[in-house]
């Protein structure tokens, strides 16, 4: 009989600002409480669990009785982005914000790019992922030139039109990047290819072809875990946000509903050890889009299949619902949020009912997947699993 850790990390779902919001220009966010009052989404498995028991959530009647713990966790970390989000939950304490260039990357590494690549690009600016196809796509197609962009994240973005630069020669092209992107002033979080297809502006869609070359991220639970000869199965673009390292399986499906899919097939699998998921719809698709109702939609969809994940753990399996950072797409702007993120626990063989309050950081998942799998290092976490 195997024994698994189920982590699925709902991308971007908040549960409201943490006390230095206001520093990052987020004060008054709170991805959930203004999804679920705009749109009112039916969570009924959620609520059981005690999704609305949360702390600070305050978007509806707690559940009398539910059948996890729940509870809601701060992060540390400087910044507010996928990469820093996902590394805390694994064990890491970042003390500096990765670096963002709101101007565009600086004019001499820009050439010194192009004289690595062999080309041009264009671009260079923080722009929408989807309007700058239409700004610049029809010139890339003409040229050839790759379009290069960034966002108020901590990211180097690379487009391409499939029918003009084939996927690996973008993956290349990031690869490139990635090695020199490097340090305190240039090392961005994440290099992401962003394939995409169509012939003339307005027609422009981007593929689920995305790959994402994130830092080489310090010693994890990932690490931990494989030293100790269990399975880490990343599914989603797990695998890119920890550049492989400390990840011995992975499936690297596209968007929320293969990932679930991904997910419950790996379930099935006879392994020891995580299956970490991530569900990026919520931020990629509607929270950088402040598309409101497809937020919510995606939440009830999420809530609709958690009876099926549920029912397919074992006996001896945890399974641990979080989220990475906010996205509020009620809020100004298409950038993350500085919030709390909700923890949600449960086992056949825990009790309900459990309050864990607010976890002083993202690395109490970590802490408490290592004590799971009996393991001593605690990273910089402190373990909930006595509390269930």
């Amino acid at each position: 009989m195997s024994k698994k850790a189920v982590l699925i990390v709902l991308d971007s779902v908040g549960i409201g600002a943490l006390p230095d919001a206001a520093d990052y220009g987020d004060a008054g966010a709170h991805t959930l409480r203004h999804v679920i009052t705009a749109c009112h989404p039916a969570l009924p498995n959620l609520r059981r669990m005690g999704l609305y028991n949360i702390e600070g959530g305050d978007f509806g009647a707690p559940e009398e009785k539910t059948i996890a713990a729940y509870g809601r966790m701060r992060e540390v970390s400087a910044g507010k982005d996928t990469t820093t989000g996902h590394w805390e939950i694994a064990g890491v304490q970042l003390s500096h914000a990765f670096p963002t260039f709101p101007d565009g990357f600086p004019a001499d590494f820009i050439a010194a790019f192009e004289q690595a690549i062999g080309t041009k690009v264009l671009g260079n600016y923080a722009a929408s992922g989807t309007a700058i196809l239409d700004e610049l796509g029809e010139e890339h197609i003409r040229t050839g030139y790759p379009i290069v962009y960034t966002s108020a994240d901590s990211v180097f973005q690379i487009a391409c039109n499939e029918a003009v630069v084939p996927v690996e020669r973008l993956y290349e092209l990031c690869r490139i990047a990635r090695g020199m992107l490097q340090g305190n002033q240039l090392g961005v979080g994440r290099v992401i290819a962003r394939p995409f297809i169509g012939e003339r502006k307005g027609g422009f869609t981007r593929t689920g072809r995305r790959r994402d070359f994130s830092l080489l991220p310090p010693r994890t639970m990932c690490d931990a875990l494989a030293e100790a000869g269990l399975t880490v199965y990343g599914v989603g673009k797990i695998e890119d946000i920890f550049a492989e390292k400390g990840i011995t399986k992975s499936n690297h499906a596209a968007g929320n509903p293969a990932c679930i899919e991904a997910m419950l097939s790996a379930m099935d699998e006879p392994f020891d050890g995580l299956l970490f998921v991530n569900l990026v719809d919520y931020d990629m698709v509607y929270g950088h889009r402040n598309d409101v109702a497809g937020y919510a939609k995606a939440l009830e969809d999420f809530d609709k299949r958690l009876p099926e994940i549920m029912g397919k753990l074992g006996e001896d399996d945890l399974l641990i619902i979080t989220a990475d950072h906010g996205c509020d797409p009620t809020y100004p702007g298409t950038d993350h949020t500085r919030e709390y993120v909700p923890l949600l626990v449960y086992g056949r063989k825990f009790g309900g009912n459990v309050k864990l309050g607010t976890r002083e950081t993202y690395a109490d998942i970590a802490a408490s997947v290592l004590e799971f799998f009996d393991l001593k290092e605690r990273l910089r976490g402190t373990s909930f699993l006595a509390q269930l």
